[in-house]
């Protein structure tokens, strides 16, 4: 019995995988379901810069044929999914949001793409990102301006935009983030989704990024268990990527499902030098109580975010000039002005600085990793300080804030020390914008940060646009 319409625009990685168990869905049926949407919703908030329709109904009809023979692959098998398009996908060009990139299809996958694929998934296309991932909202010269499905005239944030809308209307169910700072746990935020940046090294990738010692690679999704069925996929050894950890758990969902009894959680609500909108500070406060309510202890605690800023601006800006500085003057003009203007400040740094940046980043990640060794388990903080604004923009607007780094205090530090961190959906600001909360982990320690956020997540469901609603707030 095939499922109504309703039922499969909202069903979950594990309710596909059981349907298809069962014979009452095939994976033709759900990709097919999927591609019909992305043609009906993908003109008003443009998260897709490429859909591979021949590709995904032929991988369809593959997993179809293997379910039917009782032969899966694995746990992902006949799943839709999405990758970033800063990934290389054999058959899919990979334009980096860039006019100057080539765009040509790619002859071989990165190691997630290889993996989902490996596994039987079925990818769509890829999502959207500005160029090269260098900020954290989603626009770019080459796919124009991503938008938010909970009101198209805002931003989904970024760089992982395209993955985070696309996830938040459930256009595959498992979507490919990446994080340098901040770029899976931002868009998660802004659109109420779930997003998570394990420990850095855990989840391979190749080739590099630019900045490939903070660059982590992730899943949004409706929900942990997705995420952790993601993460069983994509998060193993890979030994083409010299940065990569042979330490991951063999199930990353192992203690998800365990009571929060015991676990010492800080609280941060205030960064310095940032006011934080009120309405987020009351929902992450509400989390918190939630929290305690679930077992948890809950203290008040402090970080000092504010030192990890300068380090990490140098990393991005001398990253960025490099990145620049070999493109060709003709190219220069057709990149993004503010990229081109984060180079000229990367410019002003010396070799002295850059090491200097590294000194205080190993020395930051030193601090923290003690706070967790002494009394806390994690960090409860706003994922962002601003709600969601006007798409096409960097800040918002007449906030006097110069780049989105002035409004992200909580997320770049911990790419700077390399550990675990989700953003958690928690409700809605008055104007019914999403808000996140982010839980931290010290290194290695991803188990707890995602049983925190499932049994957040258990306890106080999260609610997602409906189409129709997204598109009546356009214009």
């Amino acid at each position: 019995m095939k499922s109504t319409d309703t039922e499969l625009a909202n069903m979950s990685a594990a309710a596909l995988i059981d349907a298809y168990r069962q014979r009452r869905l095939s994976p033709v049926e759900a990709v097919g379901d999927a591609l019909a949407r992305i043609d009906r919703d993908n003109p008003r908030i443009n998260a897709f810069c490429h859909v591979d329709r021949e590709g995904a109904l032929s991988a369809a009809h593959a997993a179809e044929a293997r379910w039917q023979r009782g032969e899966p692959l694995g746990p992902v098998d006949g799943l839709p999914v999405t990758m970033k398009d800063l990934t290389q996908v054999r058959g899919m060009p990979a334009r980096e949001g860039t006019l100057i990139s080539d765009p040509a299809p790619r002859t071989w996958d990165a190691p997630p793409a290889r993996m989902m694929r490996a596994g039987g998934a079925v990818i769509l296309g890829k999502t959207t990102t500005p160029e090269y991932g260098w900020k954290g909202v989603t626009d770019s010269p080459l796919t124009g301006v991503t938008y938010n499905p909970w009101d198209t005239r805002l931003t989904p944030g970024g760089s992982s935009g395209g993955a985070a809308a696309a996830c938040a209307l459930n256009l595959g169910v498992l979507h490919q983030g990446g994080d340098s700072g901040g770029s899976i746990r931002i868009p998660a935020s802004f659109t109420g989704t779930f997003g998570f940046k394990s420990t850095f090294g855990l989840v391979p990738q190749w080739p590099p990024c630019s900045l490939p010692s903070m660059s982590h690679i992730g899943p949004i999704t409706r929900n942990v268990d997705d995420a952790v069925r993601m993460l069983n996929c994509i998060g193993r050894y890979d030994s083409h990527d010299s940065y990569a950890i042979d330490a991951s758990p063999a199930d990353w969902g192992e203690t998800t499902t365990q009571s929060l009894k015991g676990l010492r959680i800080g609280l941060i609500t205030k960064a310095r030098r940032v006011g934080v909108d009120p309405q987020i500070t009351a929902a992450v406060e509400r989390a918190a109580q939630t929290l305690t309510e679930l077992g948890a202890e809950v203290v008040p605690s402090d970080l000092d975010l504010h030192e990890a800023g300068e380090a990490f601006k140098v990393l991005w800006f001398t990253t960025t000039w490099r990145l620049c500085y070999q493109m060709t003057e003709a190219q220069r003009h057709l990149i993004s002005d503010g990229l081109l203007e984060n180079a000229w400040r990367g410019e002003e740094y010396s070799v002295n600085d850059v090491l200097a940046a590294e000194e205080a980043r190993a020395t930051l990640t030193s601090r923290f990793e003690a706070r967790f060794r002494d009394d806390i388990d994690l960090f409860l903080m706003p994922s962002v300080a601003v709600l969601p604004f006007t798409a096409g923009l960097e800040v918002p607007e007449g906030s006097g804030m110069h780049d989105w780094m002035d409004w992200t205090p909580f997320s770049y530090p911990f790419n700077l020390t390399r550990q675990p961190a989700a953003s958690i959906p928690c409700g809605f600001s008055d104007e019914g914008l999403p808000i996140g909360f982010q839980l931290v982990g010290a290194r290695f320690n991803d188990r707890t940060v995602l049983r925190a956020s499932r049994a957040y997540m258990e306890a106080v469901p999260p609610r997602f646009p409906d189409a129709l609603a997204a598109d009546t707030k356009s214009g």
